[in-house]
């Protein structure tokens, strides 16, 4: 198989995003291909060299996206309504990004992971309006890829 561009890692890096603002969903690989005009084989590939490189991160084993930060490709605590769409995040952080990313205001639902306590933001013309909560992070953000979901 020829090696791809540079072009078409990024250009298919762009689309996975664009599909996600659109359909609050990932975009698989044979999606990719049709898209690309490449084949099964090659989205994979692509899928994986991004993968490589930080851009989204896959579910092991597969080519199924399961982050393209700040989007969760399964659903999880953390929902983002906006646009018409709830869109789900990796984290606290990550459900910041995703009005940030959209250019949107949006509705935060989230759940305490120490306490369970339910947790609802309201993102305004770029601001987060909240009841007092904070933020934590239990590793640096340099052990952040050593176990990404974990993190």
């Amino acid at each position: 198989m020829p090696a791809l561009s540079e072009d078409t890692l990024w250009d298919v890096r762009a689309f996975v995003y664009h599909h996600f603002t659109e359909t609050a969903r990932p975009p698989s690989a044979e999606a990719a291909a049709v898209r690309f005009a490449l084949s099964n084989e090659e989205a994979g590939s692509v899928y994986e060299e991004l993968h490589q490189r930080h851009a989204l991160f896959l579910e092991p084993g597969t080519h199924r996206i399961l982050m393209a930060n700040p989007f969760s490709g399964v659903e999880t605590a953390f929902k983002v309504r906006a646009n018409g769409r709830t869109y789900f995040a990796n984290c606290a952080w990550d459900s910041l990004g995703i009005p940030a990313a959209l250019h949107a205001d949006a509705g935060v639902e989230a759940v305490c992971a120490q306490s369970g306590e339910q947790i609802q933001l309201t993102v305004t013309g770029g601001e987060v309006h909240a009841m007092d909560a904070l933020v934590h992070f239990l590793l640096p953000f340099r052990e952040w890829y050593n176990d990404l979901v974990f993190t």
